[in-house]
């Protein structure tokens, strides 16, 4: 994960920043008003005090959030953060995201998102799992199976969201393991949910591969944010031969020009210094020493502007401004992180005939299998990996054609916009389905 380069302005507009994107993609799309005025607002949001019992006896408050934005889909389904910058109008952005992401690859969900403001690396395991329970203790009553169903976010796990899960069915005294997704595979868990957001950016850049005639041993790839979606699509693109010249984390970077060994790299940063460690405490800066070549250190916004065929932000949100986005020389930037680039990076990107392949596409791949593991937990059935991949498989590029292709028609002045006015046609019709002012002012109930 990277720090945010945002000042504190840029982060008190994040929502608004998000709607932007909302309202460039109903200028592509005939949609009745009322649906641009019902996506413009969330349809709940709740905001808890979490009360935790310290392990030296003391009692700290934590403020929660969480947010769903849009139920027309489905349930709500969106990831809880744990992290100091929480906010409840980063959750609102962050929610309507996840609102567009599951229209976009069609899997039947609506939108959430929460988060609790901590620094989760400050808390002992036993703190950190009673901030856990505490905070679905709060949120017993809006999260559900058939209401909103959370799963990990940044700095949250398996582990964490298999407590949030055990603490629901006491709660509600009956066992749900489809109440949250991305649990262990020994609490209801399905394979290949560990991989998923890495895999389906993976997918869309063979899909990129395929359409553009790429040769991986020529395209030269930095990813930032080297947490667990970062070092997935890392580890498969250096496995089809690309080269990966730089990564990074919220410590920095190294980069080869050559081509990192990404096997090495994954396994030294993911090496546990103790049995009770919950977040893994190594950086990349720490692992240069363990590569067989010689790495050169790099800041994270020097990675952003290196001269690469394709960079991939995976760490946080606000990486990619008005300030720095001038400065990006690749040609293709696939967003594995939520919101890394700005609304006002967009126009800078677009004007510099830079690709964007967005998050709502990108890392939706998190969320399909999330729904595959929701829909495993209530079949009682777990699927196997082969057909958890063939699944993700089916759905990527089925929604990346069709993105793809509207962009490439012209119908969209980028993928970005394509991909939204893509989401906002399924939602549309959605609202139309239930009854818009054409159908109520019409005569005789009619449809005019």
């Amino acid at each position: 994960m990277t720090p945010r380069t945002s000042n504190a302005s840029n982060k008190s507009s994040l929502f608004s920043d998000a709607l932007t994107r909302l309202e460039h993609a109903s200028a592509c799309v005939s949609v009745h008003p009322e649906i641009l005025a019902r996506l413009r607002q969330p349809v709940a949001i709740t905001e808890v005090s979490i009360p935790v019992r310290m392990d030296d006896g003391a009692l700290r408050i934590f403020t929660g959030y969480r947010v769903r934005h849009d139920d027309t889909l489905g349930p709500g389904k969106g990831g809880i953060r744990y992290h100091p910058d929480v906010s409840l109008d980063e959750v609102k952005a962050l929610a309507l995201w996840m609102t567009f992401k599951c229209a976009a690859v069609g899997v039947p969900f609506g939108g959430a998102k929460g988060g609790v403001t901590v620094d989760p690396k400050s808390l002992s395991p036993l703190e950190l799992e009673r901030l856990s329970r505490g905070f679905v203790q709060r949120l017993a009553d809006v999260i559900g199976p058939e209401t909103d169903v959370p799963a990990p976010d940044v700095y949250t796990n398996a582990r964490i969201m298999g407590w949030m899960m055990d603490e629901y069915s006491r709660i509600t005294r009956h066992r749900t393991p489809a109440v949250i997704t991305g649990k262990p595979l020994s609490l209801g868990g399905s394979l290949g949910r560990d991989e998923a957001t890495g895999r389906g950016a993976y997918y869309c850049i063979k899909q990129l591969e395929r359409r553009r005639g790429w040769e991986p041993a020529t395209i030269r790839v930095a990813v930032q944010g080297f947490g667990n979606a970062g070092q997935h699509v890392a580890r498969l693109l250096h496995s089809d031969g690309y080269k990966v010249v730089a990564v990074s984390d919220s410590r920095g970077g190294i980069t080869f020009a050559d081509g990192l060994d990404i096997p090495a790299l994954i396994e030294a940063k993911n090496e546990r210094h103790g049995l009770d460690d919950v977040y893994c405490a190594c950086s990349v800066c720490e692992c240069g020493g363990c590569m067989k070549h010689r790495t050169t250190p790099i800041s994270n916004a020097d990675l952003l502007q290196m001269d690469v065929d394709v960079l991939i932000p995976a760490a946080i949100e606000n990486q990619i401004t008005d300030a720095n986005a001038g400065s990006v020389r690749a040609k293709v930037v696939v967003e594995v992180a939520n919101g890394p680039v700005t609304s006002q990076a967009d126009e800078i990107l677009l004007g510099n005939d830079v690709l964007v392949v967005p998050d709502i596409l990108a890392n939706a791949g998190g969320v399909v299998v999330s729904y595959f593991e929701w829909a495993q937990n209530r079949a009682g059935y777990s699927w196997s990996l082969d057909e958890v991949r063939e699944r993700l498989l089916a759905t990527m590029e089925t929604a990346f054609a069709s993105i793809y292709e509207r962009w490439e028609s012209g119908a969209a002045p980028d993928m970005r916009t394509a991909a939204y006015a893509h989401a906002l046609e399924r939602l549309g019709q959605a609202f139309e389905d239930q009854g818009t002012a054409r159908f109520f002012s019409a005569q005789g109930g009619s449809e005019s």
